[in-house]
């Protein structure tokens, strides 16, 4: 999760990683239940923060956030006794320390070091300057798995890879790296997630009007491991280590996004490193908190809904503008039927959604807007602004 900009800076020369685009399904297969991983129960969706101190943990719990990914130099017995007091799980390296907590239900999963995918720091021998080499071959990637699952096979192990996932103009990666390295990569794991900062990384004077990328990593990783791992991501909220930010109306669209697109569990990147470093830069935007902390509240209030199993052909959208695409998710959950969602670019556009098998009448009731729309033989339509989320609950 290190940003972008940094490493854009110091990569090498371009390379153009073009893959064949997946099918957008949209969806996952239900996952391998590790006796000692994450919470089964469909009440649950993971929303994490990206190596934070454990002393925020109270902080992060007031806004959401029920999971910590990554410990500084960690874990400590120190980092796991501090998040054990403030009923904090956390994904962490599997040093000796944590081989030593195997009973402890603070720790959730297992982690590799954040992207591999990526070129990696290497110094020197003659010079003793820092550079960077190739990435980390993915068959080392996959052996670390072996011998992680060897140690502790009651926990999942998570990958986090780079923005060359979702991103084919990526200069990071090194001249050795090759497209299909990701096809054995997510071999490696049993959750894959990815990270692209859109807004605050890619370095593009219209880098807001790129926020799709979000979903196109997803809809890749979805494909390359064939449906058949939990995918997550991470999302943007700080201005990392340049001079532009998502706003909030932007970090909703790409977690709902996400979500949208196939997602079961989100990863906030919360460092700011220019001007100024803080760590927890979120926590002192009160603009921005408050945004991630309403949304986080909705997903929670929404995870039966989201875990609830994939109803496949059941509604089609059209947009106008017909290049502003509308993307949906479409469940039934306590006998509702529940539609969300996102308007796909950053231009404003009318959809019209029509449900097949439902010729009723009904009421497309707008969560969290107050206003309802009439839904007639199965149809009704509503207007977005540049990144507009929706979520319809209808009865």
């Amino acid at each position: 999760m290190r940003p972008s900009i940094i490493l854009l800076a110091a990569a090498g020369a371009a390379m153009m990683l073009a893959r064949t685009e997946p099918k957008k399904d949209h969806e996952t297969a239900a996952p391998h239940q590790f006796q000692r991983g994450l919470p089964s129960d469909a009440s649950y969706f993971p929303i994490a923060v990206w190596l934070q101190s454990p002393s925020m943990a109270g902080r992060y719990k007031e806004a959401g956030i029920n999971l910590f990914v990554g410990l500084w130099r960690g874990p400590t017995d120190a980092q796991l006794s501090e998040l054990k007091a403030a009923g904090m799980r956390v994904i962490c390296a599997q040093n000796a320390t944590g081989i030593s907590h195997l009973e402890d239900p603070t720790i959730a999963g297992w982690m590799h070091d954040d992207e591999p995918d990526n070129a990696q720091p290497t110094r020197d021998p003659a010079t003793g300057r820092q550079t960077y080499g190739p990435p980390v071959a993915p068959g080392r990637i996959v052996a670390g798995y072996e011998r992680m699952r060897t140690m502790d096979p009651t926990r999942p192990v998570l990958l986090n890879l780079g923005q060359g996932v979702a991103n084919d103009d990526w200069v990071g990666r090194g001249s050795s790296a090759r497209p299909d390295d990701y096809l054995t990569y997510v071999k490696g794991c049993d959750i894959v997630s990815f990270d692209i900062y859109p807004v605050a990384g890619l370095p593009r004077a219209d880098s807001e009007d790129f926020l799709w990328y979000v979903p196109k990593g997803i809809d890749r990783l979805i494909h390359w491991t064939n449906g058949e791992k939990r995918v997550w991501n991470c999302i943007e909220c700080t201005a990392i280590g340049g001079d532009k930010k998502a706003t909030p109306h932007q970090v909703r669209a790409e977690v709902w996004m996400s979500l949208i697109h196939g997602s079961k569990g989100l990863i906030y990147f919360v460092h700011q490193f220019k001007p100024r470093s803080d760590e927890h830069a979120l926590l002192d935007d009160p603009e921005m908190l408050k945004e991630v902390t309403s949304i986080n509240k909705q997903i929670h209030a929404l995870a039966p809904v989201l875990n609830s199993p994939k109803i496949e052909n059941r509604v089609t959208v059209k947009s106008e503008p017909t290049e502003v695409p509308i993307d949906v998710l479409f469940r039934e959950f306590g006998g509702s039927k529940y539609l969300f969602a996102v308007g796909m670019r950053n231009r404003a556009s009318r959809a019209s959604f029509s449900l097949s098998k439902n010729s009723l009448s009904a009421t497309a009731e707008v969560i969290g807007e107050e206003r309802a729309i009439p839904v007639r033989n199965g149809r009704f339509a509503d207007d977005f602004k540049p990144y507009d989320v929706h979520l319809y609950r209808i009865h």
